[in-house]
């Protein structure tokens, strides 16, 4: 549809349009050589690498648990040459730090040269996303979201009290008004349908 509103469009402004997609992603998006060279990056996956690397400059540096997971899908080149396969793991960098990487094949103009695509996933931001969808879904009050943002999150009861200065059954209470809420969205959406 693009192209029928302007035929005229150049492969400069295709390119623009293809990079600001690729920033606007929330995940990280790193292509690489089979060298692991850096094809591309966009800000996230900058910065994940950068948290990887505690700190280090890492333009042109791979972080070694993402080139694990790489160099795992170039070896199983030969066992699934005719199948797109799709090779995942998880790293645990702290308590709050998880990412999950997946490396797949990606080919461009030239077949013979074929690129990574990594997807860095930062699973706590993840979470915090979907916590945070919850929220709005189930029209949660602003005390009962940051309950429900720290639950997501993996806090126990107790930590949920600690971080938000209120008792253990104030947390109780509030999960179990989330919950009622949640159960009356599911009754509006079987209703509907």
């Amino acid at each position: 549809m693009l192209n029928q509103l302007q035929p005229q469009q150049s492969a400069q402004d295709h390119a623009f349009l293809l990079q600001g997609v690729l920033e606007g992603i929330t995940d990280g998006i790193l292509i690489l050589s089979e060298r692991g060279e850096w094809i591309y990056h966009n800000y996230y996956a900058y910065r994940i690498c950068q948290q990887l690397s505690q700190g280090k400059a890492v333009i042109h540096t791979v972080p070694e648990a993402i080139w694990q997971t790489c160099k795992a899908l170039m070896e199983s080149r030969d066992i699934y040459a005719d199948q797109p396969v799709v090779i995942e793991s998880e790293i645990a960098h702290s308590r709050s730090s998880l990412y999950r990487i997946r490396v797949r094949w990606l080919t461009l103009d030239d077949p013979q040269r074929p690129y990574l695509a990594v997807l860095l996933e930062d699973r706590w931001q993840s979470s915090q996303n979907r916590a945070l969808a919850e929220a709005l879904l189930y029209n949660l009050s602003p005390r009962q979201t940051e309950v429900w943002l720290l639950r997501r999150a993996g806090f126990t009861y107790q930590q949920v009290a600690i971080e938000l200065y209120i008792t253990i059954n104030t947390v109780k209470r509030h999960l179990k008004d989330i919950r009622i809420k949640q159960s009356m969205a599911a009754l509006d959406d079987q209703a509907e349908s």
